[in-house]
């Protein structure tokens, strides 16, 4: 296997990927003073420009939400969801620099053949030629599918439509005059081998399927004429050392900038769906090319939605309300894990898909879907409990039944409690004899070994263990942790800025009990010498005991003394993240409700999530010291 890439090599990669020409793909920049370049950061949304690049050192920074910066590795990473050497890889290609490994050998970390670049050039020179094509009297037919459903010229060439000549060979021809061997535009999927080599779309309409940075990596090729000898509806290009079905997304390079901005994905199931929902202002569509949509695509996505972040965005799935639709339905909720945006689903009551709504009811009908989602979990319930009589007593177990083996197969344990309340409020049934059944069904789960139901019993999640301090490189509650290790540890220090601080600024249980003590005990300003030992007296649970102890002795997270700027940033960071918290919340609350038939609970939450958003933005200029 082939070593690490060297450093000289790597050096040389940073040093001639300039940051200007890697971000003008992404940002547009203008110049700004002592020859610098600004322009809106991709990564968060804003209306002044705070993303700022130095050319003369290669550099780039956000002085806004995000405040990330780095060289053209690193915004190349970021923007485009990539691992670092592929990063590497990928601008040593675009700028010529040949890779070696530590162990000496040039790079064969992929199959012989050739190198990526060429490959996506050859698509480019493709799809460039298909484009050209669709203006021609023979593909005539394909203007007027794409008339039919509402997309004129100005469409096409803004989703790069083009036609493959009925010519078996027309693209063929092209690209060897273009400088390129047979070879090569066959390991790119164009042209295929026979007794002779030909093209491998023919008398097709053709959608040109590209990566995040806008690189072709295949297209996706729609039958036009009866005497196709291909039956099939769509043909998509095979697999290459490009096109991995299961990782690309069409659309994806016109989506992720908005994606990005509104935290917001929607998935689709057709090419023509994907360009409805774009021109119907539904900018963050993207659709899987003829696959299921799968775990790959959801890790594509994250990329895009900063899916890790504390205002958790959503991901909304449009399905035909067929039975088709339901079991795509199903199969999403599977992965529903992948996330931790919210999942949803649109679905037209007639049954109409984003295009033919369009076609039918206009812009504002498509709009109109994806703003009538409903949660995944409700909408895959709901169709496992409508099978049932529910008038029934039979009906209403059978359904709690079904409805539990759904429910206990998520991998997100935490929200199998949520899930049970839901499928109770559902059927009709009391909550204990839902959460019985799912209980029940997680004893018979089928990767559990059968004949040992005593091994599962002492897995069940119901009766959690004692919660244990958490580990100190666990970042979920790091805050949490030193913001208590001040409290025991310096208590005069944090004095009455702890005053607003309560046991719901704690996510960690035996945290927030640790809190709790304190507060009874009167809190830092009421400390004297022997305040930490009486907390730790007062702890009934060992485990609180020890986690007291831990927090009174772990040293603090800096080598000096902490003064008030130090307490600051953490105690009111500590109330901020549970003011997002909150703010999360509530937004979730305003998406569930009708803002026209439920007019007073929507104002009256608009109005509180504008407090709570101000007083977010106070505890963040106490946390950086900026007020009194």
């Amino acid at each position: 296997m082939a070593g690490r890439i060297r450093e000289e090599d790597i050096a040389e990669v940073r040093d001639k990927a300039r940051i200007e020409d890697v971000v003008s793909s992404y940002v547009t920049l203008r110049r700004a003073g002592g020859g610098a370049l600004k322009g809106l950061c991709p990564f968060h949304d804003e209306k002044t420009p705070s993303f700022q690049i130095t050319p003369s050192r290669n550099l780039w920074h956000c002085f806004g939400a995000c405040n990330e910066g780095g060289d053209a590795i690193s915004f190349l990473m970021k923007i485009d969801g990539l691992a670092f050497t592929e990063t590497v890889e990928r601008l040593a290609d675009k700028y010529g620099v040949t890779l070696r490994r530590e162990d000496g050998d040039v790079r064969e970390e992929r199959p012989r053949g050739p190198q990526r670049q060429r490959l996506v050039e050859a698509n480019k020179v493709a799809q460039l030629f298909y484009a050209e094509q669709l203006a021609t009297p023979e593909a005539v037919v394909g203007r007027q599918f794409l008339g039919e459903r509402g997309f004129d010229q100005a469409a096409a060439e803004q989703f790069g439509i083009g036609f493959a000549p009925r010519d078996g060979e027309a693209l063929t021809r092209h690209l060897r005059q273009k400088g390129f061997r047979d070879e090569e535009s066959m390991a790119a999927g164009l042209v295929s081998q026979g007794r002779s080599t030909y093209d491998k779309f023919r008398g097709r309409l053709l959608w040109p399927i590209r990566d995040a940075s806008g690189d072709t990596l295949g297209f996706g090729a729609r039958r036009l004429f009866d005497d196709d000898r291909i039956e099939a509806k769509y043909l998509n290009t095979a697999e290459t050392a490009l096109y991995k079905k299961s990782q690309v997304l069409y659309g994806i390079d016109l989506a992720r900038r908005d994606m990005a901005r509104t935290s917001q994905a929607v998935v689709v199931e057709g090419y023509t769906d994907v360009m409805a929902c774009h021109l119907s202002g539904v900018p963050t569509a993207v659709a899987t090319c003829g696959t299921a949509f799968g775990d790959e695509h959801a890790r594509v996505l994250r990329r895009f939605l900063h899916d890790h972040e504390e205002f958790r965005g959503e991901v909304i799935f449009t399905f035909d309300g067929d039975s088709a639709g339901q079991k795509a339905a199903l199969r999403a909720f599977s992965g529903d894990q992948n996330f931790v945006s919210q999942t949803y689903v649109a679905i037209e009551p007639t049954g109409l898909d984003p295009c033919d709504l369009r076609i039918q009811q206009g812009d504002g009908a498509v709009r109109e879907l994806v703003a009538r989602r409903v949660p995944l979990y409700r909408f895959v319930l709901g169709n496992v409990v409508g099978k049932y009589d529910l008038d029934r007593a039979d009906g209403r177990v059978d359904a709690v039944r079904e409805g539990a083996r759904l429910v206990s197969s998520i991998r997100d344990k935490s929200k199998v409690d949520a899930f049970a309340r839901e499928l109770a409020g559902m059927v009709g049934v009391d909550i204990e004899q839902a959460r019985d059944e799912v209980r029940r069904a997680a004893n018979r789960r089928p990767d559990e070994r059968p004949g040992a139901p005593s091994t599962a019993r002492a897995e069940q999640p119901q009766q959690p263990a004692r919660a244990a301090l958490p580990d100190p490189r666990e970042p979920r509650f790091a805050l949490e942790r030193e913001t208590l290790k001040l409290v025991l540890q310096h208590p005069t220090a944090v004095g009455r800025m702890a005053s607003d601080v309560g046991a719901n600024d704690f996510t960690h249980p035996t945290l927030r009990t640790v809190w709790e003590l304190v507060e009874k005990n009167g809190g830092p300003s009421a400390a004297d010498a022997g305040w930490a030992g009486r907390i730790r007296a007062d702890a009934a649970d060992p485990v609180v005991q020890s986690a007291v102890s831990a927090l009174g002795v772990e040293p603090l997270k800096t080598a000096k003394e902490p003064d008030q700027a130090f307490v600051a940033a953490h105690v009111y960071r500590l109330q901020e993240l549970t003011a997002l918290r909150r703010i999360t919340e509530l937004k979730s609350r305003l998406q569930r409700t009708n803002p026209v038939d439920q007019a007073v609970d929507y104002n009256r939450m608009f109005g509180e999530l504008v407090a709570l958003e101000q007083h977010r933005r106070t505890l963040r200029e106490l946390a950086m010291g900026q007020q009194g």
